[in-house]
């Protein structure tokens, strides 16, 4: 068993306060829950700053490649949206022996 974990640090376009933080980054994570079922995805940290958005992703599958492929697509399903620039990924891959 492989469980696949993904952070994605994003900066948020023209965004002047909270309220309008969770109406960029809410229909980021619908999308990806609903591209990808299989997966959870939240809102993970920077939930204090306005401009700054840290999502959350993890898989479990039975192969490394499948975690590594369905990783990769939710990366690049986030990072095509024209609101926000990726800023940096931290991937991580853990196996029952770990």
């Amino acid at each position: 068993m492989y469980v696949g974990a993904l952070t994605l640090d994003l900066l948020l376009g023209d965004v002047r306060s909270l309220k309008q933080k969770r109406a960029v980054v809410r229909p980021i994570v619908a999308e990806v829950r609903k591209h990808f079922p299989g997966v959870a995805v939240a809102e993970t940290g920077d939930n204090d700053l306005y401009r700054r958005a840290e999502i959350g992703v993890a898989v479990v599958s039975g192969a490394a490649d499948n975690c590594a492929h369905v990783l990769d697509q939710c990366e690049r399903l986030v990072a095509g949206r024209p609101e926000i620039e990726l800023l940096s990924v931290r991937r991580r891959l853990f196996n029952d022996e770990d």
